[in-house]
């Protein structure tokens, strides 16, 4: 399991999928994973920093879900005296968390534990100070059970960050001159089914209404925060943004595409051609425009 940003079809940050199934490949995504994280870096810096407000010298910093350690990184720099912990399902991304954290001078205050969550938290030293989850809790099939057994792995005083919903993320305005207005919405509504599905195929699936708060203070955890953070990149593009948007449409065509009408695939092909003046590569309106969003409890002392 894995998170830095959307390991999502294209909108949701923190989801991934392949086809017609919702099974993610997150060792395949790396590239994706890590260029969209660093991407949304100033966002993370940001809610980072509000975390810092409350969360004051903690010894131990847990990721779950860390992915390729973007965000865990982040930690060691904003907590420069916590030990940082990166926990992840997947072994390859792990090895990229770890070379991060070598070329950024934490390594030594930076561990990696590899297992599938919420269970690979028990084979942690100690308790944590902050544990961190980012699209992390709704990769699990019970997220109330899952939400327990991460409150049972903080220190008392302990801190648990959630991230989890927000918006869908926009690139493009409504009207963009080809096809039918609102190209982008009728996208989301394919991803939200898509969204539903992967929930529903989780082993151990049990559905659960996505009211964060609550379900954190039924996990007994008290004082709840939530704050969205966001985005916004704006247009004309930088290099970098312009290439996460074409590679979150082009893996939207490549696995959701179906769903849309023969006149919006044929506009999402020729946003995607190279060749195509009206195309992502050479339109001067791409943007991107993201909100998400941070749920906060702490384990009675």
């Amino acid at each position: 399991m894995a998170h830095d940003h959307d390991h999502d079809p294209v909108h949701r940050q923190g989801h991934g999928h392949h086809h017609d199934h919702t099974d993610i490949d997150w060792a395949a995504m790396a590239p994706m994973l890590e260029s969209q994280a660093e991407l949304f870096t100033s966002m993370y810096e940001r809610a980072l920093a509000w975390l810092a407000k409350e969360v004051t010298e903690p010894g131990l910093i847990v990721d779950a879900g860390s992915g390729p350690g973007v965000v865990s990184c982040l930690f060691a720099e904003t907590f420069p005296g916590a030990r940082i912990v990166a926990v992840d399902g997947s072994e390859p991304l792990l090895e990229l968390a770890r070379a991060r954290a070598e070329r950024q001078g934490v390594a030594d205050r930076f561990g990696t534990v590899a297992g599938e969550l919420p269970d690979v938290l028990g084979e942690l030293d100690y308790p944590a100070d902050l544990l961190w989850a980012s699209r992390t809790l709704h990769h699990l099939g019970d997220q109330r059970a899952g939400l327990v057994a991460f409150a049972a792995r903080l220190a008392p005083g302990g801190t648990l960050a959630l991230m989890e919903g927000g918006l869908p993320a926009r690139f493009l305005p409504r009207d963009i001159g080809i096809g039918r207005p609102g190209l982008q919405a009728r996208m989301d509504a394919l991803e939200e089914e898509w969204f539903t599905k992967m929930r529903q195929d989780l082993q151990g699936h049990v559905a659960e209404p996505e009211n964060w708060p609550a379900l954190l203070a039924a996990a007994g955890l008290t004082h709840t925060r939530t704050h969205s953070f966001l985005l916004d990149l704006p247009a004309p593009a930088s290099d970098r943004a312009r290439a996460h948007v074409i590679d979150s449409l082009t893996r939207f065509r490549d696995t959701l595409a179906e769903g849309l009408d023969h006149d919006d695939r044929a506009t999402l092909d020729r946003l995607l051609d190279p060749d195509d003046k009206a195309g992502l590569h050479h339109r001067q309106d791409v943007f991107v425009l993201a909100a998400h969003t941070v749920h906060t409890a702490v384990r009675p002392a």
